[in-house]
């Protein structure tokens, strides 16, 4: 988008209230019930934001959420946008780049995802570690994407705080993929192969247009389901929700913390 769209953008939302803080985060499916935590909240729908793309899948309510945790400014976008709803990568990353106009220093992007490994099990947390781009698209030319966009002493921060808020914490590579169908058996081999964890279809993007914005970025996936050959089951999108809604409490437990630790 251009930088007039995006001033104009920003000039709409700022209407509507401050909207400004150096953390944010992006809720993936299912997992929206975080925004719920907090106070003196302002929401806007993506439909009434200029240029702004809109969510069509279940579990994305689709609204950026201005509010308080504790007297720590947040804005959380609640839901996301993906290649398979039609949205060109432009359209897929702009709430990004929206987020930095608004002040975000720090980013934590989260989705739910298949986990490909049978220990690691559904309703299990998954801080991600490195990220594998298997969508064939990139906000960077080719062949200059980051070897690794994650800060290490920033895991071990999430680490340290996931165990003193007891919230189990399992660490991994996560591969996104285009979508909108889920993986083959043959993909999720192929993936085993490359030393991938889990396996989505978001945040690859989000990932890289943030740290290309100079953003810290921290990934977490909630894993809701095993991919496509781990077990003699079909997949179905009901498994992700009710999955994140099992789990939503301790991730929220998990998000606060950490939103609370890096505001100090």
């Amino acid at each position: 988008m251009n930088n007039n769209q995006l001033q104009s953008a920003v000039a709409s939302i700022r209407e509507q209230g401050v909207f400004k803080a150096e953390i944010a985060l992006v809720l993936g499916s299912g997992l929206g019930n975080f925004a719920d935590a907090l106070s003196n909240t302002t929401r806007i729908p993506f439909a009434d934001i200029p240029g702004f793309p809109i969510s069509t899948v279940e579990g994305h309510s689709g609204e950026l959420v201005y509010g308080f945790l504790g007297e720590v400014p947040v804005l959380v976008n609640s839901g996301r946008v993906h290649f398979y709803e039609g949205y060109t990568l432009e359209q897929v990353v702009y709430p990004i780049q929206i987020l930095k106009a608004l002040g975000t220093k720090s980013i934590i992007l989260t989705n739910a995802a298949g986990s490909i490994r049978e220990e690691y099990a559904p309703g299990d947390l998954m801080l991600i570690t490195k990220l594998m781009n298997q969508t064939g698209h990139s906000v960077y030319p080719s062949d200059t994407e980051p070897a690794n966009i994650f800060n290490p002493e920033l895991m071990d921060t999430v680490k340290q705080v996931a165990q003193r808020a007891s919230v189990p914490l399992k660490t991994g590579s996560y591969a996104g993929l285009n979508g909108p169908s889920y993986e083959t058996p043959a993909e999720i081999r192929f993936l085993r192969v490359k030393e991938a964890d889990a396996v989505g279809m978001s945040t690859i993007h989000e990932s890289m247009a943030a740290f290309k914005l100079d953003m810290q970025v921290l990934g977490i996936s909630c894993l809701t389901n095993y991919a496509a050959g781990i077990l003699d089951q079909p997949l179905n999108h009901e498994e992700v929700m009710e999955t994140g809604i099992r789990v939503r409490e301790d991730f929220a437990k998990l998000l606060s913390e950490l939103v609370i630790e890096f505001s100090i």
